[in-house]
């Protein structure tokens, strides 16, 4: 199972600061995480065929899980919610999307 988060950064977040933050303590945190089997970020650089459009989100997060219950228990620790609390000062409105398989 796979969730994509969707967002963009509040306004006045240091993006570099933000960047930082992911790189350190957001991918490792949960890359470590029992229910995760791959934790991933990306920045937007373009739109594939049109160099004049900008992306409507400016990053993307990729998380793959071994299954929603496992996961939902993972996250649910107040260790792990102490390490993402960071996160809802920097993300505007995120949108994570369930996905499955075809």
């Amino acid at each position: 199972m796979r969730i994509i988060c969707l967002f963009n950064l509040k306004d006045g977040v240091d993006v570099a600061e933000y960047e930082e933050w992911a790189k350190t303590r957001d991918i490792p945190g949960v890359n470590d995480l029992a229910s995760v089997t791959n934790f991933s970020v990306h920045k937007s650089t373009g739109v594939f065929g049109d160099d004049t459009a900008k992306p409507h989100f400016d990053y993307v997060e990729i998380i793959d899980i071994t299954g929603m219950d496992a996961f939902i228990a993972d996250i649910s620790t107040e260790g792990f919610q102490a390490a993402a609390a960071p996160f809802q000062g920097y993300a505007d409105a995120p949108q994570f999307i369930l996905t499955e398989d075809l």
